[in-house]
């Protein structure tokens, strides 16, 4: 096993955002770094994020930005007074990319693309205007060896396609990710590893994240009785409508005190259950309702433009000889997707009664009973608590140690906030070494 002798550099392990602003922060005050990541190039994340249009941060007020961080936002609020969404455009400015607000609130890069922000901060981190460049080396897969000698002096071993590294130094910024995405790096396998470190983890979970819906039909079997159906869509609605979206609809959730949680926006059926925008602001509310019960429900509005008493009046307009069907698109322009739901979910009863029809468009209910798997996840929930740690993220069990990004134990919706908060746990993890090794 080579080693590579470093006791004066810092170790970063992970190049995603989180290690790579750290791995700034600290050659920017004159620390050497010696960046490692298991992936062969850099920001694979970061990358992907970026391929529908790079969405950097949001431009909304600050004292509402800092509220989308749920129950850790005294923990990302502090982290942002030092780097908050200003900041990711004066930074994105600096390495020659132009931002600007979409009708959203949402902040791009002009060109909307992640490449040539990542290949600007990647040569500036190589060669940086002042003070030692980063030192990348990739391929190397960290192996959960972490060893701190009475020196002070961390050892950490890398499997590499040439064999096993060992690296030295005098202090060590983990910034390895959640569970989601594993194919590109994140894929969660430190937890046991610095558990048995003494630090403290919580269960990684998906986030931003897809759901498998309660089957709306219960099977019979042989004998006639019912049995419990298997999570998932009919036949009939999965065939004709997974990956088709609702469009301009509005959901509700039940929250455990306060009044439920709504909004409007899209979402797509999938195969299984359903995903998108609108299920992902939500799924915070909603993974958390099915690990405490078993299963979740939100309310699908499927006029949110429309009144109950508008809706009322024109599901109970005569119909004459026309079908059911004909009578929503004619007097709703319910039809497609929208219709069919209705058509999945009530029964005929329901279905041929103008009132209890009227109540499901406006208020739909829809049952899940899983989270889609965390790799799928945009996101991951979980990860090493804020309590194990200093303000400096530093992990008060083993000092000279630091974490950062979506390892710690935060989440947020999307919309900027997740790569924002990132970018700030690099930017305090990498001030919280400078303190320490001075």
């Amino acid at each position: 096993m080579s080693t590579t002798e470093s006791i004066q550099s810092v170790i970063v392990v992970g190049a995603g955002p989180a290690g790579l602003m750290a791995a700034e922060g600290l050659s920017a005050a004159g620390v050497p770094v010696e960046l490692f990541d298991a992936m062969p190039s850099v920001g694979r994340k970061f990358l992907l994020a970026g391929k529908g249009g790079l969405n950097l941060t949001h431009a909304e007020p600050a004292e509402r930005f800092v509220t989308r961080y749920g129950a850790r936002r005294p923990q990302i609020a502090d982290l942002l007074q030092d780097f908050g969404p200003q900041q990711v455009r004066q930074w994105a400015q600096s390495l020659g990319v132009q931002t600007f607000v979409g009708t959203s609130g949402r902040v791009f890069p002009t060109d909307m693309k992640a490449a040539p922000l990542l290949r600007a901060w990647l040569a500036r981190l190589r060669h940086p205007h002042s003070g030692p460049g980063v030192c990348f080396h990739m391929r190397h897969r960290w192996t959960g060896s972490l060893v701190c000698g009475g020196d002070g002096v961390f050892s950490l071993d890398f499997d590499t396609p040439q064999g096993r590294v060992a690296a030295r130094a005098r202090a060590v910024v983990l910034a390895l990710g959640g569970g989601s995405w594993a194919r590109l790096g994140s894929d969660g396998a430190w937890v046991p590893w610095l558990k048995a470190q003494g630090v403290m983890v919580a269960p990684l979970l998906p986030a931003n994240c897809g759901f498998d819906v309660a089957s709306p039909r219960a099977e019979l079997s042989m004998a006639g009785t019912a049995v419990a159906a298997s999570p998932g869509w009919s036949e009939h609605f999965a065939s004709r409508h997974a990956g088709e979206p609702f469009k301009l609809v509005a959901i509700s959730v039940r929250t455990p005190n306060g009044p439920p949680w709504q909004r409007k926006g899209e979402f797509v059926a999938t195969a299984s259950g359903v995903e998108g925008s609108l299920i992902y602001a939500a799924s915070s509310l909603l993974r958390d309702q099915i690990l405490a019960n078993g299963q979740a429900e939100f309310e699908l509005d499927l006029l949110p433009d429309m009144s109950p008493q508008r809706v009322l009046a024109e599901v109970s307009h005569p119909r004459g000889a026309r079908s059911l069907s004909s009578h929503l698109k004619s007097r709703l322009h319910l039809q497609g997707i929208k219709a069919a739901i209705l058509f999945e979910i009530l029964g005929k009863d329901e279905l041929a009664k103008p009132q209890a029809l009227a109540a499901a468009i406006k208020a739909l209910p829809i049952r899940l009973v899983a989270t889609r798997p965390i790799d799928e996840a945009i996101s991951s929930a979980g990860g090493v608590r804020f309590e194990g740690l200093s303000a400096e993220l530093m992990v008060t069990a083993q000092p000279g140690l630091f974490c950062a990004g979506e390892m710690l134990d935060w989440e947020a919706p999307t919309g900027g906030y997740l790569l924002t908060a990132c970018l700030a746990t690099g930017v305090r993890a990498a001030r919280g070494v400078v303190q320490y090794l001075s």
